[in-house]
């Protein structure tokens, strides 16, 4: 969960790397560091806090000169946030220096090990015990950097990705991955490295994504030799043309992230259906689904894996499964399933949803499904992520960079995604009318509009969150297809603002959360007119005679929970299934509003970050 950056080639550097770190400080903003050499010795310069808080320290402590150096933004795992744990760190004697996302497991034993050896440790840190590793074989062993890399890795158990330059082998820096995603920019004589590709989007749209368990050597002036970590076996490396632009990852003149990637959903979802729904043919064409029909067609039972936001979207798609494809499903937090001893056949279909396609529990937990012969089937937004390659099909959702922590056009690009393998699988198996399959294909058409639609109400939403900003608590309360979004929303809420929020299935209210009503607990409850309107009506009188203050998310020109609420916030008629893609917006944006008004940082949420690479 931390950002990686670094740069050898002919350019300066500093700058380089900078304007990386603070494009991947979504990863990780607890502290950061930059080590860039000039071609007699390592300048290093960190901090905790933020980018901007380095580059005016950086600044005044070293000088900026060199075409070779490394970054780090950080979140931490193994000691606190300071100045002494803020990578890079360096070997005790002064040669090698490394940079490093992820959690070595069995650092203590190995910490031990080195200080009988004579090595001191000034950090708390698993990487400070890692570089000291690698210098110790190098000596030892008496191999070079690359050699020494390898070997090192060999004793070390967790999850990594690094970049390790030494100053006596000034024109190279060797990196390595498990679990932790790292990309390889391939310029003319100049080379990028990062934890993805939006450091060096500008400068070369050619990347080798390291898989893992892979290591390479980035050398000025000579091709990248990539190779296998626990053999040593070289690998013909993969060089991917990189399909996001300079525009995707720039605010766009939003306020903040969050705000535009909410903005950002209607061109999102139709760019996530465009291509594959083909409503005047009346077909869904999906090559991870057409080429492995008679699997999805045959399974028992569906299972989905995911964490987050992603979990959400998973129990959204639970109830459109089993109402359109009469499929039981059964949705796992992937962190819960990867330890247990889960029950799996062979004729079960595990689909594992992630945004980025690293979350680390994701793919635990798709080792494991595939281990019991299940097939896999992954959801997520990055292309040439772990998930999509370690899955054995799938399908991209299109939402493009999502920067803001807090996902939110991710869960609506998962909730399109899923609506239409349920849909196409409905219309094969023949669980719903051929009539009732076009209509749900030119309603889920008319979803970008209808969220347009239901951005307008930002100004209403922003006077809500007016007088609400100062609640200690929020409860919010769903059913149906729209219990997932109250936890979606609820969710949102603690992650951004800080404000305890709890979601729950509106008839769960009587047995036990009522017992929290009353005048200074505002109640957020989905009202929509189809499905279980009447029953979420008697739910809105039980708060009201217990005096909560009621916010309601209503379908247009609802009359009967207007006479009830404190303030409704109308959203436009579709199908039950699909009115998660609605329901979801002006939670969206009570909560951004909420954030802004207290002071909050919205993009960059305390203790949080975007892509979660560790357990």
């Amino acid at each position: 969960m931390c950002g990686i950056v670094g740069y050898i080639g002919h350019r300066e550097a500093y700058p380089i790397i900078l304007k990386g770190l603070k494009r991947l400080e979504y990863r990780g903003y607890d502290s950061a560091g930059i080590a860039l050499y000039d071609g007699n010795e390592i300048k290093l310069s960190k901090t905790q806090g933020k980018v901007a808080d380095l580059e005016q320290k950086l600044e005044q402590e070293i000088s900026t000169t060199g075409s070779i150096g490394i970054g780090h933004t950080r979140w931490a795992t193994h000691g606190v946030p300071n100045d002494v744990n803020s990578h890079p760190h360096y070997s005790n004697s002064g040669d090698l220096v490394i940079i490093h996302n992820g959690i070595i497991e069995n650092y203590e034993s190995l910490k031990k090990e080195l200080s009988n050896r004579g090595y001191t440790f000034k950090s708390d840190t698993d990487t400070e015990v890692l570089v000291n590793l690698i210098e110790d074989v190098k000596k030892n062993d008496n191999v070079k950097l690359g050699k020494a890399v390898q070997k090192a890795l060999n004793q070390t158990v967790g999850a990594y990705a690094i970049a390790v330059f030494d100053r006596n082998k000034p024109d190279e820096i060797v990196v390595a991955r498990l679990g932790s995603p790292l990309a390889i920019g391939v310029g003319e004589d100049e080379f990028f490295i990062a934890s993805d590709a939006s450091p060096f989007i500008e400068y070369t749209n050619n990347a080798i994504y390291l898989e893992d368990g892979e290591m390479a050597i980035v050398r000025r002036n000579k091709e990248v030799k990539v190779r296998k970590i626990k053999d040593d076996s070289l690998v013909d490396p993969y060089l991917q043309e990189l399909q996001i632009n300079l525009e995707q990852i720039e605010k766009g003149g939003y306020d903040h992230f969050m705000l535009k990637e909410i903005y950002e959903q209607p061109n999102a979802i139709s760019d996530t259906y465009r291509g594959r729904m083909r409503v005047a043919e009346g077909i869904i064409k999906m090559a991870g689904i057409d080429d492995n029909l008679a699997k999805l067609l045959n399974a028992k039972r569906i299972v989905i894996v995911a964490c987050g936001t992603s979990w959400h979207a998973g129990l959204v798609a639970e109830y459109i499964f089993e109402e359109l494809v009469r499929l039981p499903v059964e949705v796992e937090y992937a962190s819960e399933f990867r330890y247990r001893n889960p029950v799996i056949h062979q004729d079960d279909v595990v689909i594992a949803i992630s945004q980025s396609g690293e979350t680390a529990d994701t793919m635990a937990a798709i080792k494991l499904a595939k281990e019991k012969g299940a097939f896999v089937f992954g959801v997520c937004n990055v292309v040439g992520s772990s998930i999509s390659r370690e899955t054995h099909a799938g399908a991209y959702t299109h939402a493009g960079p999502e920067i803001g922590v807090a996902s939110t056009k991710a869960f609506t690009t998962q909730i399109t995604v899923l609506s239409l393998i349920a849909l196409k699988l409905s219309e094969r198996k023949g669980t719903i009318s051929n009539s009732d399959f076009h209509y749900y294909l030119q309603e889920l058409e008319r979803i970008p509009e209808k969220v347009k639609h239901a951005l307008e109400s930002n100004d209403h939403v922003k006077f809500i969150a007016d007088t609400y900003k100062d609640a200690k608590n929020f409860l919010y309360l769903g059913r149906g297809f729209n219990f997932p979004v109250a936890l979606e929303g609820a969710l949102k809420l603690k992650e951004i603002s800080y404000i305890h929020a709890e979601g729950y299935p509106a008839a769960e209210m009587k047995h036990g959360p009522i017992a929290l009503i009353d005048e200074q607990m505002p109640v957020l409850v989905i009202a929509t007119k189809k499905g279980h309107y009447e029953k979420v009506v008697s739910n809105i009188q039980e708060i009201k005679s217990r005096k909560g203050k009621i916010i309601a998310i209503v379908t247009e020109g609802d009359e009967t929970v207007r006479d009830l609420a404190d303030h409704v916030i109308e959203v436009p008629e579709t199908e039950e299934f699909l009115s998660p893609l609605l329901t979801t917006i002006p939670l969206q944006l009570l909560s951004y509003h909420i954030a802004v008004m207290l002071d909050k940082n919205v993009d960059q949420p305390r203790n949080l970050a975007k892509s979660v690479t560790v357990e």
